[in-house]
């Protein structure tokens, strides 16, 4: 299992909140929320839809919940 982060500011160009896994040269380490332990990044992005609607994967560390 491994940790994600769901960032609080919104990324260009979709405007979305990113999903990203630790490890990930994107990882934030500011204005998070912490979506602990999950077994992939499907996972975690229904659990980033608490905080943000729009919760995206990360198309660097998450491509397969990326949806461009």
């Amino acid at each position: 299992m491994k940790n994600y982060r769901v960032n609080n500011n919104t990324e260009s160009p979709n405007h979305d909140h990113e999903v990203h896994e630790e490890g990930c040269k994107w990882w934030p380490t500011q204005n998070f929320e912490a979506l602990g332990k999950h077994p992939n990044c499907a996972s975690a992005v229904v659990a980033a839809k608490v905080y943000h609607s729009d919760a995206n994967g990360c198309k660097t560390c998450s491509p397969a919940c990326n949806k461009g």
